[in-house]
Formats: C-alpha cells, structure tokens, sequence
C-alpha cells in the first residue's frame, strides 16, 4: 500500500473518531427520558386549562352581593382551584428531575465526545508533527514519481484541514457543554422554586378549609347572620380608610422630591407576573364608592389566589404582619413592607401567605409571598403601594418602621404614599 493510501485510511480512521457516539443505550436513555417529559407537560397544561376554567366561575362571583352563598362557592373554587396548583407544583417538580436527569446523560454524552475529539487532534498533531522537517523539495525528492508527490502534499494538507475543522468542533462541544452544566443548575433551581411553592400552598389550602369551616360555625349557614357581619365590617372598614387617609395625607404632603428616584419606568419590577391591572392608583371610580377616603394609595393587581409575589427591588424587610388578628377584613391583612436603598418603600398587601420576615434582605424579583383575599379585599389581589422613605417613621417598642398605632387595628402601616405608576412599567 503506498503512502497516499495510508494517509487516506488514516483519515477515514480520524473522521470515525471524531465522529465516534456512546452506546446506543445511553441515547435510548435519553430518549426515554425525553418521553416522559413530554407526558409531564401534557399533564400541565390539561391542569392549567382545568384551572382556568376554575377561574372563571370565581370571576364570575358577585363578591360585592354580601351574600354568604357566593363566599361558599368562592371558597369552595378557591380550594378546587389551590388543590390543581399544587398538584401542578407536584408535576412540574417531577418534570425538572427528569430533565435535569436528561441534561446529567447529555452532559456525559458530549464529556465522551470531547474526550474523542482530543484523541482524534493529538492523532492529527502527531502526523503532522511527524512531516513538520519536510519541504516541498524533499517529498517530490523521496517520491518515485510526480502523482505520489502530489498525493502526498494533499494529504499534508488534508490533514492541516482536519485538524483546523476538530479544533472549531471541540471548541463547539465545550461551549455545548458549558451551556448544559448552566441549564443543569438552572433547572436544580428551578425545582428548589417549585418544591417551595408547593409547600406554601399547600398551607394556603389548609387555611381555606379552616376559613371556609371558621365562616360556617360563626355564620350558623344562615344569610342574616352573614349579612348583620357585613354591615357591622363595614362600619369598620369606613373607620379605618378614614383614619388612613388622615395620617397618609399629612405625610404625602412632606415628601421632598429630592430625596426621591427620578420618575422613570423600570425603577421598580411588577410584582405579580402575569398579574393584570385591576385599579388605578388615587381617586379612582371604585374608590368614590367603596372607600370613605375615595382614595386609593395604591394599585391593585389582580391574578389567582396562591399566585407567586415577589420583591419589587432589592431592600430590607421592615415590617410583616396579619392586621385580621386585629380587625379582621378592615385594612391590609397580611402584608409585607420591603425599605429599599433608592428612596422608595413598598407595602404588600392581602396575601395569603409571607414567606420573609423582619430584618431579612431580599432580591428583586424574589419571592416574598402569594396573593390572597385577606384584610379588606373583594376578591383575590395584591395591593401595592410605593412609600417614600423619608416619611416613615422610626423603628419603637411594638412598632416596627413606618407604623401609627391605630385606634381599631393595631400598629398601622402608613407613609407618604407615590403614585407606583412613575416608577413601574405596567405589562
């Protein structure tokens, strides 16, 4: 066999190298794998699209009827509604493991071709290294002819081609690679996220029933009674709107503009995603008629109970609280207030559950909470409102930052209030 065959089947040897693939059962493997992810997010969206319809009979409830029969059924949606969500917490959990599973086959996989595709260029680099002391004159020299001469050059430089061509595939596994070993960590996350929300509402369903049970015994099932509470909360709910509002207008009035952020969107993230406008910030139409301030001082964002809340920006959590252990429906319920850097504090109201507490730094974007109907709330929604800083008042006793004793519902939290809109993009 003459030089130019060798070089020839020395070639196709380097391209069955470098093209060399694990044993077929690892991509069966993946396969497999790849199946059942597919069968754990159909299972999802039929869940989601079973939960949406879930949503609209609770859209379709008359919250403001005062009627005991449609806080049972909402009641009753709600828990139907949080048993899907955790399920669907559950499926999706189960999902990432199996992703996550896939990503640990396909990173072993491209391991092993890495680990090919450098034999396959020491191989390329030995040969050539072995030619490196010849010159043009020296293989037409050695070689008995002009074509074996010839040959021989193109092999030299076939090989130079191939070796070029294994370093920009090596160099394209490794970056395959990385961007794996990043999607790996990603997904691990991920589930750590979905584990957690899982949790929580599970916790949010338990208190449902414990509410759903707690309205029944109070009530006796009987609408009278139902409706003799209503009018007696709304007495209540008149007071302290009222009270807020004396406090927050005396306080929105010291706000000094200097010590503010520049209007501008983007400086605070939406904290519900997905989450829709529901009602405007100030004197709006539902303020005139349902708040004896007819102001609102903040926004509304309407979303499904058990929706995730998250830090609008960094900051330090200065106060959590559940106003219902002291006025139960008249003010926020459970609320969160996060004191960032920029000038700026937020309050999270009506949630179901906080998962922060006080003293803790949060991230934007972290999840601080989840949507409820707690305090003063029609339906399921976060209230926001945006603080300046400098009109909360000190940390005392019994009193965490930015909170007035109130004469109905326990340490109260107020401050100058912004309209959220100058500093938020709404989606």
């Amino acid at each position: 066999m003459n030089f130019r065959k060798k070089a020839t089947v020395l070639l196709v040897f380097s391209v069955f190298v470098a093209g060399f693939f694990p044993a077929p059962s690892s991509g069966e493997s993946v396969d497999t794998l790849r199946k059942a992810i597919d069968e754990k997010g159909a299972a999802l969206r039929e869940l989601e699209a079973q939960r949406m319809e879930l949503q609209k009979q609770l859209d379709s409830i008359n919250y403001s009827s005062n009627r005991l029969s449609s806080e049972i059924r909402y009641f009753d949606s709600s828990i139907g509604q949080l048993n899907m969500l955790v399920k669907s917490n559950e499926i999706m959990v189960e999902k990432l493991e199996l992703e996550v599973e896939a990503l640990v086959e396909n990173i072993e996989m491209t391991q092993d071709e890495i680990i090919n595709k450098k034999k396959t260029i020491g191989k390329l680099f030995t040969e050539l290294q072995q030619r490196d002391g010849e010159n043009l004159l020296t293989i037409f020299l050695k070689n008995k002819s002009l074509a074996d001469a010839i040959g021989e050059v193109q092999t030299i430089s076939d090989l130079n081609n191939s070796l070029l061509v294994s370093l920009a595939e090596l160099t394209e596994l490794e970056t395959e690679l990385a961007d794996r070993v990043g999607e790996q960590k990603s997904k691990k996350q991920q589930k750590e996220v979905e584990s957690e929300n899982m949790k929580n509402r599970q916790y949010i369903l338990q208190d449902q029933k414990k509410e759903k049970q707690t309205l029944l015994q109070v009530t006796k099932s009987q609408e009278r009674v139902y409706e003799e509470q209503i009018s007696e909360l709304k007495k209540l709910q008149d007071e302290i709107s009222s009270e807020i509002e004396a406090i927050e207008t005396v306080l929105r009035e010291n706000i000094d503009p200097n010590l503010l952020p520049l209007p501008r969107k983007g400086v605070l993230e939406w904290p519900v995603p997905d989450g829709r406008l529901t009602q405007a910030y100030g004197r709006t139409s539902f303020a005139a008629r349902n708040y004896k301030s007819q102001y609102h001082n903040g926004i509304d964002i309407g979303r499904f109970l058990g929706a995730e809340i998250v830090a609008a920006e960094d900051g330090t959590v200065i106060n959590v609280g559940n106003q219902d252990l002291y006025c139960r429906g008249g003010a926020y319920g459970k609320f969160v207030v996060v004191k960032h850097t920029n000038g700026l504090a937020t309050l999270y109201g009506h949630m179901s559950r906080y998962v922060v507490s006080v003293g803790q730094e949060v991230k934007r974007g972290e999840v601080i909470g989840y949507m409820g109907r707690t305090g003063w709330a029609t339906g399921p929604h976060l209230h926001f409102t945006v603080f300046a800083s400098q009109t909360l008042t000190p940390a005392r006793p019994g009193f965490p930052e930015g909170t007035q004793a109130s004469r109905t519902c326990g340490p109260m939290p107020v401050g100058g209030d912004i309209d959220p809109t100058l500093y938020i993009e709404i989606p």
